[in-house]
């Protein structure tokens, strides 16, 4: 039977464990003590986290599993404490223990191994976490891969142990950028030295991502060959070309519901506002759970998630970031909708 990933899980907490500066890890197994749904390296699960403030939604963060995929017993996380951020990792972090329940959603894929000759890991910092599922998966398959993590030093280098004894532990190298060695292992010079036909997955801050993406082009690389998972978006750049700015309009074509977004709403909000079930994780065009249908009219596709093809022939939209042009309309529907007979 496929897996629905609109299924609601309920987690009991079965161990935290502190990892290093600012992360815990969280092993967290069925309620029931059911096997739990099975998962390929990459996926992550969206936990259900309380309203920040009494009478607001209920929030979602999304994070990676990082245990070894063929596992059904346990899902294991790891959780960085984002001082800047939104609340829901200080919240884990003061509030979730070991016997707690949580509910989650199934898990979901949007960051999958593709076949290569040689798969180069880059991690940097929590990015570790899908990496290590990858590497579990490769290691297990004896696929030719090596996993290479960055970090601003070795207190905040998270599953130290599980590096070292992991039976992969010789594919792994470790960069502290207070450590000599780090100034000189560019990633220039490491992208030079890489098998023919090689692939790069890549997790981590915005700007490690970009210059990995970076190194890649100066060395010729096609940009299919740089994969990368965002745990944030990056700042936003300068439009290159004025961007004309305003509001637009959205039919809902399932109840054929007309609705205005003004310039400082995003068609999610615009949605949840008339009624309509958005579900809302990342809010940032990271996670793609608010997916939508794009049926007709220009879009302005401002996700990190996905790529021409699933623009353009699957017609995925995402209401928490995407537009449209000012004074246009779009017409969005439910993935999969289509028109009664």
């Amino acid at each position: 039977m496929p897996l629905d990933p609109a299924q609601t899980l309920t987690l009991r907490v079965s161990r935290r464990e502190p990892l290093c500066d600012d992360i815990v890890a969280f092993e967290l197994r069925a309620a029931d003590d059911r096997p739990l749904p099975a998962f390929d390296a990459g996926a992550h699960i969206d936990l259900h986290l309380p309203p920040a403030r009494p009478g607001q939604a209920p929030r979602r963060r999304s994070y990676s599993l990082c245990n070894p995929p063929g596992e059904r017993d346990r899902y294991l996380i790891a959780v960085q404490h984002e001082h800047a951020g939104r609340g829901g990792s200080a919240w884990l972090h003061a509030q979730l223990q070991p016997g707690d329940r949580i509910d989650a959603s199934a898990p979901r894929q949007l960051f999958a191994l593709q076949p290569a000759p040689h798969h180069l890991l880059l991690a940097g910092g929590i990015g570790l976490t899908p990496l290590l599922a990858m590497a579990e998966t490769l290691w297990a398959q004896d696929r030719s891969f090596a996993l290479q993590v960055r970090v601003r030093s070795r207190a905040r280098l998270p599953f130290a142990r599980r590096l070292q004894e992991a039976p992969w532990a010789q594919a792994v190298k470790v960069l502290a950028d207070d450590e000599a060695q780090a100034n000189t292992e560019t990633l220039d010079r490491l992208i030079a030295v890489q098998p023919a036909g090689t692939r790069i997955w890549t997790c981590g801050p915005a700007g490690f991502m970009a210059a990995v993406r970076a190194a890649a082009a100066r060395a010729g690389w096609s940009a299919d060959r740089v994969v990368s998972e965002h745990f944030a978006a990056p700042a936003a750049e300068p439009p290159a070309a004025p961007v004309a700015a305003g509001g637009f309009e959205i039919d809902w074509a399932p109840t054929g519901q007309r609705l205005a977004v003004a310039p400082h709403q995003s068609v999610a909000q615009v949605l949840q506002a008339a009624g309509i079930a958005v579900a809302l994780s990342c809010e940032q065009g990271i996670c793609g759970q608010c997916c939508v249908q794009h049926l007709d009219g220009p879009a302005d596709h401002r996700d990190l998630v996905y790529g021409a093809h699933e623009h353009q022939v699957e017609r995925r939209f995402t209401p928490c970031c995407s537009r449209a042009p000012a004074a246009s309309r779009l017409v969005l529907a439910p993935l999969g909708w289509t028109p009664a007979a």
